[in-house]
């Protein structure tokens, strides 16, 4: 790949393939949260369906449930779990490894609170 910045200086840059590895599982990770949470969010609380233990109520538990807000909520983590797997594939470019270790490890950090947040939430209903 060829990077040109000025007409008379052209800089190669090479990527190995454990590099482009990182990089597309990183790149991968985040549009699938991304497109995840994009559905969630402008599911009308169709998506609600897909949210584990959520689908295994009954009709009674779910009325006190707004769906709506409730996918609302959860498309917006979703489309924040893609940044810090952007920010991986990036960090990948300069440090091999590093970013994929450091999105997941943010990642990790992400989902905890969202279990703990979701904890409270249904123990408040």
């Amino acid at each position: 790949m060829f990077i040109h910045m000025n007409p008379n200086v052209v800089l190669i840059f090479t990527v190995s393939d454990e590099v482009k590895f990182y990089i597309l599982f990183d790149v991968g990770l985040a549009i699938l949260f991304y497109t995840v949470g994009i559905y969630f969010y402008k599911s009308n609380g169709k998506a609600a369906n897909f949210i584990s233990g959520y689908n295994m109520k009954s009709d009674e538990e779910r009325k006190q449930f707004d769906e709506i807000q409730l996918c609302k909520i959860y498309g917006k983590r979703m489309m924040y779990w893609a940044v810090p797997f952007m920010a991986g594939a990036i960090m990948d470019l300069f440090i091999n490894g590093i970013g994929c270790a450091t999105a997941w490890g943010i990642w990790i950090v992400m989902f905890i609170y969202h279990m703990i947040d979701r904890n409270k939430r249904e123990k408040s209903k």
